[in-house]
């Protein structure tokens, strides 16, 4: 009788593990339809991942993985970020929606760091035709949604009737995109018909970020493809250039507005969406005149949404003052340094920096889509929505999960 109890619960961590894999399989469909819900996704994943090493008695080992996790010098630069952060809560206008925006950004960098910690999630080839199917049903819906005007969602009375509400989904499907793509390209086990599946995802990615009004969703593409194609080529060149201008994004930023005005030709700015053109570079200059007016400790985490309110718009301009109620300065080095100074900026510098020399010692191969993937994000967060939305953070925690952990720890040939 015991035998049979034994044997009875030996399938349970392979079966919670498969509930976890399924969560994370639907996100880019479940951000199509709710455009929120990659966090949900993402914590309710955390719950069969962290069973599945329970069960099999091994709790000790998620615990000592998360610290080591926090211990590399990545980590305990995001530990510092996320520390500081905090602290500059204390002069915050509105402390308590503060903590909310700092909570919003802590779950899903824990939840992704747990699902990483439980050492069961490690990609395989049907997991990521499953992936990529999802993000290829999701691009699909989303076009044809579009296309149609929303008939279905009015339909179906679900969520709001406006097209931009697929913004989010083009961006969750690029980022996804990424991991994907590669793993179907690379990974041992996959087939030819994998190559030919990577293929559709990436144009259904493509078509979708050109059929939906997200300016940011349409230049993630276009940079990742450049990135990917070039340090395909010259590796240690294209890593050095994407450093540079990461370095250069976080510096500039409290100039930003100014910078803009002054050297982005009239001809681009004409190119965009009015909320992406000069109405873009209005906030900008809005949120750059408080990253001034307060240079080294910022405006209190989380205060961007609030700015108007906070006692530091009345050193704003007044011709400037009134966009800082645009909730966000669409920028993220900019909120960095408008909401924690450079003390925080520097931090996020530092840990970018710390990335990219992670980035380095990896083989090419290993390195171009990872590479891609920080430079399109980046250029995303550049140009697009607020820092710290618990959405973003958890896309991206899920895209470098999808990457898996074995090509971290691999050496090899370096074609720079």
């Amino acid at each position: 009788m015991s035998e049979t109890r034994i044997s009875d619960r030996q399938p349970l961590p392979p079966r919670l593990i498969g509930i976890g894999v399924a969560l994370m399989v639907l996100m880019p469909v479940a951000m199509w339809l709710a455009n929120r819900s990659s966090t949900l996704l993402l914590g309710l994943a955390v719950i069969p991942f962290a069973a599945a090493v329970i069960v099999s008695g091994r709790t000790g080992d998620l615990i000592g993985r998360m610290g080591r996790l926090f211990g590399t010098p990545l980590g305990l630069a995001l530990a510092a970020f996320l520390a500081w952060a905090l602290i500059s809560i204390l002069w915050s206008h509105a402390p308590l929606a503060s903590l909310q925006v700092w909570g919003e950004l802590v779950l899903p960098i824990v939840f992704a760091l747990a699902i990483a910690a439980s050492g069961r999630f490690r990609p395989q080839p049907a997991w990521l035709r499953a992936l990529a199917l999802a993000i290829i049903l999701a691009c699909l819906l989303a076009i044809v949604e579009l296309a149609s005007g929303l008939s279905q969602r009015a339909a179906l009375g679900i969520g709001k009737l406006a097209s931009f509400v697929f913004n989010r989904p083009a961006i969750t499907a690029l980022v996804l995109a990424v991991p994907t793509i590669h793993g179907l390209w690379t990974l041992p086990g996959t087939r030819r018909s994998d190559r030919i599946l990577a293929i559709v995802l990436a144009l259904a990615v493509a078509a979708l970020a050109l059929r939906s009004e997200s300016s940011s969703a349409r230049l993630g593409v276009a940079i990742c493809a450049l990135c990917w194609g070039l340090s395909a080529l010259w590796p240690r060149l294209t890593l050095t250039a994407a450093g540079c201008a990461f370095l250069l994004a976080m510096a500039v930023a409290p100039v930003l507005g100014v910078a803009a005005q002054n050297w982005l030709p009239s001809l681009i700015l004409n190119r965009f969406a009015v909320m992406t053109g000069q109405a873009r570079i209005d906030i900008w200059h809005s949120f750059g005149e408080v990253a001034r007016a307060r240079p080294i400790v910022g405006a209190g985490f989380g205060t961007s949404a609030t700015m108007h309110e906070h006692p530091v718009a009345a050193e704003v301009s007044p011709a400037h003052r009134p966009l800082l109620a645009a909730g966000h300065p669409h920028d993220m080095p900019l909120q960095a340094w408008a909401e924690t100074g450079a003390v925080g900026a520097g931090i996020l510098a530092l840990a970018g920096l710390l990335l990219l020399a992670r980035l380095r010692r990896l083989p090419a191969r290993e390195m171009a889509p990872r590479l891609a993937l920080f430079a399109g994000a980046f250029a995303i967060s550049v140009v697009g929505h607020g820092a710290w939305q618990g959405w973003w953070i958890a896309v991206l925690g899920a895209a470098i999960l999808w990457f898996g952990p074995g090509a971290a720890a691999s050496q090899g040939e370096d074609h720079g």
